[in-house]
């Protein structure tokens, strides 16, 4: 199918899921499988191994599975907004089919669609869209690279030593702090002695 036929849309997100509480979109996982036939040992591995720990992790998926004599495996996935899809899982291990499960799980369920832009905003701006050069001083367009100016570091002292300063000052309030508690604490022991022996 060529880009000009396939339907187009631009990126969004179902129903702004996400922004509130997050809400898997995958309501119901249907596995179909041959208990005998060989193109289905990946399905019965994943089942045996891999099925409870995804039914435990995710308590909102409903995960039915059906018995088909002779019929190839396949997985059915139904989405909230009502739409269908069916993975054909013949011959596959079960390590590629967790992988397709957890596809299902992580879809929103929206038809696939070929995107016009990369990024898309409900309330768009006459600015354009934002980058890294938006509100930098438009003298950078027509000044000469490169420019010792612009890559000069700022004179004066670090941070680290204004840090150091500051520990420093705290130290020695701390200090001082010590002893004119000690000499309080030695006026008052002096007062008490005192008025004891008065």
């Amino acid at each position: 199918m060529s880009s000009r036929s396939m339907p187009s849309t631009f990126l969004k997100n179902s129903m702004q899921n996400g922004l509130g509480r997050y809400v898997c979109q995958l309501q119901r996982i249907t596995i179909n499988l041959c208990k005998s036939h060989a193109d289905s040992l990946g399905m019965r591995n994943f089942i045996e191994n891999h099925l409870m720990d995804f039914a435990k992790e995710n308590p909102g998926v409903v995960v039915y599975v059906k018995p088909r004599r002779h019929r190839s495996p396949r997985i059915i996935a139904t989405f909230i907004n009502g739409n269908t899809q069916t993975l054909n899982m013949t011959g596959l291990p079960k390590e590629d089919i967790c992988k397709w499960v957890e596809a299902m799980r992580t879809r929103s369920g929206v038809d696939v669609m070929r995107l016009r832009k990369t990024w898309h905003t409900d309330t768009p701006s006459i600015q354009g869209a934002w980058n890294p050069f938006t509100f930098k001083d438009p003298v950078n367009n027509v000044t000469t690279f490169p420019n010792p100016e612009l890559y000069s570091c700022p004179e004066g002292e670090s941070a680290t030593t204004r840090l150091l300063k500051r520990a420093e000052q705290l130290r020695q309030g701390q200090l001082t702090g010590k002893s004119d508690s000690n000499s309080e604490q030695e006026q008052i022991s002096v007062g008490l002695n005192s008025s004891s022996g008065s």
